[in-house]
């Protein structure tokens, strides 16, 4: 009974080491092919107008919502301190440094990245990458490679207009609902912001997100099964191991940027 125990946790953890060594190399493998995809801009750029334009509508919406809801609650944590002339340095600060790049991401891989694992899996299912293999054309660089420069880039771009977004949302309700100084809501939010610790930091994780959640959507719609329900479960993987890496990513980022 513990030999079949410890063979079956052995058997685990080598597999668990052969899958991560097998992602890890698949990893690398889509950024050698990444130079070779900025020979064609056109395809990139197709990519970005798919991964991020038609993401732009969740995106922005959420934002608004988000923002509401954070001066609401930030107003009614704020008034029992006296201190109400920090919601706009509250607002902004939340949606800089958490909010911002973390809803987005999670938001980004339930549109986006479904769609490219689909969009990836039914071209596998429908032998059209095989296809490509059999004519010497390398489907990595022709398929993945643009996808993965596309989400790199509308990424962050959506992160900042969610977090724009928001914080107009915050003074919407902050301002013109509640009744906050306009002026308190605007100075002290120049006034506590640092562009590199609270901007940069938080471009900067948008920019790690959206390398995570688009590297696994095309990791999922490649490896997955050539049917429908193999496409069907590579899209709901999608979703949960991207949202996981989001958070877990989120964590160790925050611990290693806002450690002061």
């Amino acid at each position: 009974m513990i030999t079949d125990t410890l063979a079956f946790i052995g058997d685990f953890v080598l597999g668990l080491f052969a899958r991560i060594g097998f992602v890890t190399r698949s990893f690398f493998n889509l950024l050698g092919k990444m130079p070779g995809a900025l020979r064609r801009p056109a395809l990139i750029s197709e990519q970005i107008h798919f991964i991020g334009n038609y993401s732009l509508l969740i995106i922005a919406v959420s934002g608004m919502f988000v923002g509401m809801v954070l001066s609401l609650q930030g107003y009614y944590t704020l008034v029992d301190f006296g201190a109400t002339e920090k919601l706009g340095q509250l607002v902004a600060l939340s949606l800089l440094r958490e909010l911002g790049p973390v809803v987005t991401a999670l938001l980004f891989a339930g549109r986006a990245g479904t769609s490219l694992t689909a969009e990836i899996g039914l071209m596998k299912a429908g032998e059209q990458l095989s296809a490509m293999e059999m004519m010497a054309v390398n489907p990595i660089q022709r398929v993945l490679a643009p996808r993965f420069w596309g989400g790199l880039v509308a990424m962050p771009i959506l992160a900042t207009v969610f977090s724009a977004i928001g914080v107009i949302g915050g003074y919407l309700v902050g301002v013109q609902l509640i009744g906050v100084d306009e002026g308190a809501f605007w100075s002290q939010m120049q006034a506590n912001i640092d562009v590199r610790h609270d901007v940069l930091n938080g471009v900067l994780k948008s920019f790690v997100f959206g390398a995570a959640v688009t590297f696994t959507a095309l990791f999922q719609g490649y490896e997955a099964q050539p049917t429908p329900e193999g496409v069907s479960r590579a899209t709901t993987r999608t979703v949960v191991v991207a949202s996981l890496m989001v958070l877990g990513l989120d964590f160790i980022m925050t611990a290693l940027m806002f450690n002061k």
